[in-house]
Protein backbone atom coordinates (compact mmCIF):
# COMPACT_ATOMS: atom_id res chain seq x y z
CA UNK A 1 0.00 0.00 0.00
CA UNK A 2 1.35 3.02 -1.15
CA UNK A 3 1.68 5.85 1.55
CA UNK A 4 0.86 9.70 0.76
CA UNK A 5 1.08 12.77 2.69
CA UNK A 6 -1.89 15.20 1.77
CA UNK A 7 -0.47 18.76 2.98
CA UNK A 8 -4.08 20.80 2.41
CA UNK A 9 -5.98 22.69 5.32
CA UNK A 10 -9.12 23.51 3.19
CA UNK A 11 -10.48 20.52 5.29
CA UNK A 12 -13.21 20.03 3.49
CA UNK A 13 -11.54 19.37 0.50
CA UNK A 14 -9.09 17.27 2.22
CA UNK A 15 -11.03 14.93 3.58
CA UNK A 16 -13.16 13.97 0.32
CA UNK A 17 -9.53 13.92 -1.51
CA UNK A 18 -8.77 10.99 1.36
CA UNK A 19 -11.49 9.34 1.06
CA UNK A 20 -11.72 9.20 -2.78
CA UNK A 21 -8.25 8.13 -3.01
CA UNK A 22 -8.63 5.60 0.02
CA UNK A 23 -11.18 3.55 -2.02
CA UNK A 24 -8.24 3.09 -4.41
CA UNK A 25 -6.24 1.34 -1.84
CA UNK A 26 -3.97 4.17 -0.81
CA UNK A 27 -2.96 5.41 2.62
CA UNK A 28 -3.57 8.62 3.06
CA UNK A 29 -2.53 10.42 5.69
CA UNK A 30 -2.95 14.54 7.00
CA UNK A 31 -0.79 16.31 8.91
CA UNK A 32 -1.87 16.84 12.62
CA UNK A 33 -0.34 20.11 12.66
CA UNK A 34 0.55 22.66 10.19
CA UNK A 35 3.29 24.36 12.23
CA UNK A 36 5.08 21.03 12.07
CA UNK A 37 4.69 19.81 8.41
CA UNK A 38 8.78 19.42 8.09
CA UNK A 39 9.47 17.20 11.14
CA UNK A 40 5.78 15.25 10.41
CA UNK A 41 7.15 14.44 6.86
CA UNK A 42 10.56 13.03 7.82
CA UNK A 43 8.06 10.90 10.05
CA UNK A 44 5.41 9.83 8.03
CA UNK A 45 8.13 9.05 5.35
CA UNK A 46 5.51 9.30 2.53
CA UNK A 47 5.82 7.55 -1.02
CA UNK A 48 4.13 10.63 -2.88
CA UNK A 49 3.23 14.52 -1.51
CA UNK A 50 0.22 16.09 -2.59
CA UNK A 51 0.86 19.78 -1.41
CA UNK A 52 -1.12 22.81 -1.59
CA UNK A 53 0.49 26.34 -2.38
CA UNK A 54 -1.65 28.14 -0.07
CA UNK A 55 -1.38 26.70 3.59
CA UNK A 56 -0.85 28.77 7.28
CA UNK A 57 2.61 29.63 8.55
CA UNK A 58 4.91 28.09 5.27
CA UNK A 59 3.78 28.18 1.77
CA UNK A 60 3.95 25.27 -0.30
CA UNK A 61 7.09 26.68 -2.45
CA UNK A 62 9.16 26.80 0.85
CA UNK A 63 7.52 22.71 2.11
CA UNK A 64 8.60 21.73 -1.48
CA UNK A 65 11.78 23.13 -1.54
CA UNK A 66 12.75 21.88 2.20
CA UNK A 67 11.34 18.42 1.37
CA UNK A 68 13.29 17.96 -1.79
CA UNK A 69 16.59 18.72 0.52
CA UNK A 70 15.88 16.06 2.87
CA UNK A 71 13.89 13.45 0.15
CA UNK A 72 13.49 12.59 -3.20
CA UNK A 73 9.89 11.29 -3.31
CA UNK A 74 7.45 12.65 -5.77
CA UNK A 75 5.74 15.47 -5.33
CA UNK A 76 2.26 16.79 -6.99
CA UNK A 77 1.81 20.67 -6.04
CA UNK A 78 -2.12 21.48 -5.80
CA UNK A 79 -3.39 25.12 -6.37
CA UNK A 80 -5.91 27.35 -7.15
CA UNK A 81 -3.21 29.70 -9.23
CA UNK A 82 -3.13 28.84 -13.07
CA UNK A 83 -0.37 31.39 -14.05
CA UNK A 84 2.41 29.86 -15.80
CA UNK A 85 5.06 31.29 -13.63
CA UNK A 86 3.34 29.54 -10.40
CA UNK A 87 3.64 26.02 -12.60
CA UNK A 88 7.50 27.13 -13.30
CA UNK A 89 8.15 28.30 -9.88
CA UNK A 90 6.79 24.77 -8.69
CA UNK A 91 9.07 22.89 -10.99
CA UNK A 92 11.79 24.81 -10.52
CA UNK A 93 11.86 24.10 -6.78
CA UNK A 94 11.37 20.21 -7.34
CA UNK A 95 7.89 19.25 -7.65
CA UNK A 96 6.82 16.65 -10.27
CA UNK A 97 3.70 17.83 -11.33
CA UNK A 98 1.14 20.42 -10.82
CA UNK A 99 -2.24 20.15 -10.73
CA UNK A 100 -4.46 23.45 -10.76
CA UNK A 101 -7.72 23.57 -8.60
CA UNK A 102 -10.71 22.38 -9.53
CA UNK A 103 -10.05 19.10 -10.77
CA UNK A 104 -11.85 15.81 -10.99
CA UNK A 105 -10.87 13.31 -8.67
CA UNK A 106 -10.59 10.71 -11.22
CA UNK A 107 -8.11 13.49 -12.94
CA UNK A 108 -6.15 13.60 -9.77
CA UNK A 109 -6.42 9.77 -9.40
CA UNK A 110 -4.93 9.27 -12.68
CA UNK A 111 -1.99 12.30 -11.66
CA UNK A 112 -1.69 10.25 -8.84
CA UNK A 113 -0.93 6.54 -10.37
CA UNK A 114 1.14 7.53 -13.17
CA UNK A 115 3.45 9.42 -10.54
CA UNK A 116 3.62 6.10 -8.86
CA UNK A 117 3.94 3.76 -11.62
CA UNK A 118 7.01 5.94 -13.07
CA UNK A 119 9.02 6.33 -9.66
CA UNK A 120 8.20 2.92 -8.18
CA UNK A 121 6.62 0.85 -10.50
CA UNK A 122 6.86 -0.88 -13.72
CA UNK A 123 8.34 2.41 -15.46
CA UNK A 124 10.85 3.20 -12.57
CA UNK A 125 14.42 3.09 -13.51
CA UNK A 126 16.32 0.00 -12.14
CA UNK A 127 19.38 -1.36 -12.55
CA UNK A 128 23.20 0.01 -11.40
CA UNK A 129 24.34 0.66 -14.88
CA UNK A 130 26.13 3.29 -16.35
CA UNK A 131 24.79 4.72 -19.79
CA UNK A 132 27.30 6.67 -21.80
CA UNK A 133 28.11 9.40 -24.76
CA UNK A 134 31.59 9.62 -24.61
CA UNK A 135 33.26 10.67 -21.06
CA UNK A 136 29.99 11.52 -19.90
CA UNK A 137 27.84 9.33 -17.49
CA UNK A 138 24.56 8.46 -16.51
CA UNK A 139 24.90 6.77 -13.07
CA UNK A 140 21.66 4.95 -13.08
CA UNK A 141 22.09 3.53 -9.42
CA UNK A 142 22.64 6.96 -7.82
CA UNK A 143 20.78 9.08 -10.24
CA UNK A 144 23.83 11.45 -11.17
CA UNK A 145 25.75 12.62 -13.92
CA UNK A 146 29.47 12.56 -14.16
CA UNK A 147 32.12 13.77 -16.39
CA UNK A 148 35.78 13.36 -15.78
CA UNK A 149 35.66 12.89 -12.49
CA UNK A 150 32.99 16.07 -11.44
CA UNK A 151 29.07 15.05 -10.15
CA UNK A 152 26.13 16.19 -9.92
CA UNK A 153 22.87 15.14 -8.72
CA UNK A 154 19.84 14.91 -10.78
CA UNK A 155 15.64 14.87 -10.35
CA UNK A 156 14.03 11.93 -11.41
CA UNK A 157 12.52 13.66 -14.48
CA UNK A 158 15.62 15.08 -15.38
CA UNK A 159 17.29 11.88 -15.23
CA UNK A 160 14.65 10.58 -17.61
CA UNK A 161 14.98 13.08 -19.86
CA UNK A 162 18.75 12.80 -19.93
CA UNK A 163 18.68 8.94 -20.22
CA UNK A 164 16.44 9.11 -23.20
CA UNK A 165 18.63 12.12 -25.26
CA UNK A 166 21.69 9.90 -24.65
CA UNK A 167 19.80 7.11 -25.84
CA UNK A 168 19.52 8.78 -29.03
CA UNK A 169 22.69 10.80 -29.30
CA UNK A 170 23.27 13.01 -32.69
CA UNK A 171 19.46 12.62 -33.25
CA UNK A 172 16.32 15.17 -32.63
CA UNK A 173 13.88 13.64 -29.94
CA UNK A 174 10.95 15.45 -29.81
CA UNK A 175 9.08 17.45 -27.92
CA UNK A 176 6.43 14.92 -27.75
CA UNK A 177 8.60 11.51 -26.83
CA UNK A 178 10.13 13.48 -24.25
CA UNK A 179 6.99 14.47 -22.78
CA UNK A 180 5.73 11.08 -22.97
CA UNK A 181 8.86 9.73 -21.62
CA UNK A 182 8.52 11.50 -18.33
CA UNK A 183 5.11 12.42 -17.89
CA UNK A 184 2.82 9.31 -19.64
CA UNK A 185 0.88 11.77 -21.71
CA UNK A 186 1.12 15.09 -23.62
CA UNK A 187 -2.48 15.76 -22.70
CA UNK A 188 -2.07 17.48 -19.35
CA UNK A 189 1.32 18.73 -19.89
CA UNK A 190 2.28 22.26 -20.38
CA UNK A 191 4.58 22.62 -22.85
CA UNK A 192 6.31 25.15 -21.05
CA UNK A 193 6.86 22.27 -18.10
CA UNK A 194 9.88 20.43 -20.43
CA UNK A 195 11.23 23.57 -21.25
CA UNK A 196 11.95 24.48 -17.50
CA UNK A 197 13.60 20.59 -17.01
CA UNK A 198 15.36 21.23 -20.62
CA UNK A 199 16.99 24.29 -18.85
CA UNK A 200 18.11 22.57 -15.56
CA UNK A 201 20.19 19.58 -17.83
CA UNK A 202 21.39 22.91 -19.46
CA UNK A 203 22.36 23.95 -16.14
CA UNK A 204 23.46 20.02 -14.69
CA UNK A 205 25.70 20.20 -17.56
CA UNK A 206 27.13 23.67 -17.01
CA UNK A 207 28.31 22.66 -13.65
CA UNK A 208 30.17 19.91 -15.17
CA UNK A 209 31.99 22.32 -17.26
CA UNK A 210 30.20 21.34 -20.48
CA UNK A 211 27.99 23.91 -22.81
CA UNK A 212 26.45 24.21 -26.04
CA UNK A 213 25.93 20.13 -25.87
CA UNK A 214 21.93 20.23 -25.90
CA UNK A 215 20.62 21.35 -29.21
CA UNK A 216 16.95 22.70 -29.84
CA UNK A 217 15.19 23.07 -33.11
CA UNK A 218 12.26 25.09 -33.27
CA UNK A 219 9.04 22.65 -34.45
CA UNK A 220 11.24 19.78 -34.32
CA UNK A 221 12.83 19.03 -30.29
CA UNK A 222 15.85 18.37 -28.55
CA UNK A 223 19.62 16.32 -29.34
CA UNK A 224 22.81 15.75 -27.43
CA UNK A 225 26.08 15.92 -28.99
CA UNK A 226 28.74 13.97 -28.06
CA UNK A 227 30.87 15.98 -25.66
CA UNK A 228 34.02 15.42 -27.69
CA UNK A 229 32.43 17.15 -29.93
CA UNK A 230 30.73 20.31 -28.00
CA UNK A 231 31.87 23.08 -26.46
CA UNK A 232 33.70 22.71 -22.94
CA UNK A 233 34.34 26.19 -21.71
Amino acid sequence: MYKIMLIEDDHQLSALIKENLERYGYDVILPEHFTNIEEEFLTINPDLVLLDINLPYYDGYYLCRSFRQKSTVPILMISARSQEMDQILAIELGADDFITKPFTFEMLHSKVKATLRRVYGEYAVKGDKNICVGSLCLDEKTMSLEYKGKRVELSKNVFKLLKKLIENKGSFVTREELIEEVWDSVTFVDDNTLTVNMTRIKQSLSELGLKGLIKSKRGVGYMLQDPSGGRND
